[in-house]
Parts: C-alpha cells; sequence; structure tokens
C-alpha cells in the first residue's frame, strides 16, 4: 500500500470529517472511498464517450425498425 502526504483546505477538511462520522468510517477510509468514485465516474465517462465514438445511427436505425411492434408489457407503459 502506498502513503501519499495530502493538503487539504482546513474547511474542506473540516466538511469531510463531517461526513466520515456521519458515515462511521475513518478518515483515511473516507478519502480513499472518494477517490475511488472520482476514479470510477471518470472512467465511466471515458467508457461511454468511446461507446459513442463507435456508434452509427444509421445501424441503430436499422436495428429499431427490426424490432417488433408489439404493445409494451403490463409496467412499461409511457403514460
Amino acid at each position: 500500500m502506498a502513503n501519499y502526504a495530502l493538503r487539504v483546505p482546513e474547511s474542506l477538511f473540516a466538511y469531510a470529517r463531517q461526513v466520515a462520522e456521519e458515515e462511521q468510517v475513518s478518515m483515511n477510509q473516507f478519502f480513499v472511498m472518494a477517490i475511488a468514485e472520482k476514479i470510477s465516474a471518470l472512467k465511466t465517462e471515458a467508457y461511454l464517450r468511446d461507446r459513442q465514438a463507435r456508434s452509427h445511427l444509421a445501424a441503430f436505425d436499422v436495428w429499431m425498425e427490426a424490432s417488433p411492434d408489439a404493445t409494451p408489457m403490463p409496467g412499461d407503459e409511457t403514460e
């Protein structure tokens, strides 16, 4: 496991401490979870951007046209 000295503004640190206490986790665990969540969000955004770049609207239209014209299942109605 690696160590990293982190400088945090006092106001942000105080709020992080408050949230960590509310969540009943250590400050270390709180910061690790926050970093993991940020990395996850950035990786997801990059993945979706890559998928979008590989998409073809014409192929989607063909796929939609091939879909059966069926009534929605109970609970899937839009109205």
